[in-house]
């Protein structure tokens, strides 16, 4: 442990990182809690409408993110000042996600079923900056020999072929692996030499005259949906509450 600290977190100065990682994830699940007390009527707390106007904590959270953002860039990878900055664009970032599927649909649409790509964007990005945190870097490049990454011409070839894959990836529909495989580059090749989803560019385009094709890719997306879904659909409600029907 005491190992992987020095070498993932102190030496390359990732303590900021994980401080904002934390305060993320801490205030996400405190909101929620709220959000959820407020809307059960238990509790002392209650949505805040200064003049009848409902302000929604992604106003404070934009506010935060501003002010700790532009405080880590001023600061340096070390001290208390960075550590606060990075608190502080943390659960900034925290309350901004928390809402992101009203910034969407620029609609109050928190406790109905599209507010729930909140959930999936705020699992998503926790995921992606914990990858970054045990230290892989973009498109694959930690994966290069410290010779390799002294070479230019292999280091482009790398992130270039990468971001290739990750990008049929997101045409193929395949958001999440995509995303995800910025930083491990395995998964956005699974993603991107399987079928298209239906109805993504990459399905429209290559399977318009691919009948077989593209019965194939909705059968596909079906199974996997009906696996998948109930699950994610319980996290979410388990997270964030039960969506209005």
């Amino acid at each position: 442990m005491g190992h992987w600290w020095e070498s993932n977190v102190a030496e390359p100065g990732k303590l900021p990182l994980l401080l904002a990682l934390f305060a993320f994830i801490l205030t996400f699940l405190i909101t929620r809690s709220i959000t959820r007390m407020i809307r059960a009527g238990k509790g002392p707390f209650r949505n805040v409408t200064p003049g009848g106007v409902h302000v929604h904590h992604v106003v404070p959270g934009v506010i935060l993110t501003i002010v700790g953002g532009f405080a880590a860039i001023a600061g340096g990878r070390h001290g208390f000042g960075t550590g606060l900055a990075a608190v502080l664009f943390g659960v900034g970032a925290g309350l901004v996600l928390d809402e992101f599927a009203l910034i969407l649909h620029l609609a109050d649409v928190y406790w109905t079923d599209q507010g729930r790509q909140s959930v999936e964007v705020v699992v998503l990005t926790a995921a992606v900056v914990g990858l970054m945190l045990v230290g892989f870097l973009p498109f694959g490049v930690n994966d290069l020999s410290s010779d390799e990454q002294q070479d230019r011409a292999t280091v482009a070839i790398t992130v270039g072929l990468n971001f290739f894959i990750v990008l049929i990836a997101l045409l193929k529909g395949k958001t999440r692996l995509a995303v995800i495989g910025v930083l491990v580059p395995f998964l956005a090749l699974f993603g991107a030499v399987r079928l298209a989803r239906p109805g993504s560019p990459w399905a429209k385009r290559a399977y318009r005259r691919r009948p077989r094709a593209r019965a194939k890719s909705r059968v596909r997306a079906y199974r996997h949906d009906k696996r998948w879904d109930r699950l994610s659909r319980r996290f979410q409600d388990l997270v964030a509450g039960f969506p209005e029907r």
